[in-house]
């Protein structure tokens, strides 16, 4: 797993080779007692929840960064080192 950004009490993770479970293109979400799976690059819920607020900041950001957010999801699938992603501002 690998953190790919953090930002207002989010933490967004990608996991290398996590095209098994969830086969589309998905970031994982952390923020406090909460975890959620989202797609890339729709923000949809795939699993687990999140507060509507926080989701809706995510979903900004997903859709802000969608590109590096895919190129990150072809290396991680692969095996190979991903890039950090700038944070919301």
């Amino acid at each position: 797993m690998a953190v790919i950004s953090m930002f207002y009490g989010i933490i967004i993770s990608m996991y290398f080779f996590d095209n098994r479970q969830h086969k589309l293109p998905h970031i994982h979400v952390k923020y406090q007692e909460h975890n959620a799976v989202l797609s890339i690059p729709e923000g949809d819920i795939i699993a687990g929840n999140m507060p509507k607020k926080k989701l809706r900041i995510v979903q900004a950001w997903i859709y802000i960064h969608q590109d590096e957010l895919i190129a990150d999801w072809e290396l991680a699938s692969t095996g190979q080192e991903i890039f950090k992603i700038e944070a919301l501002r």
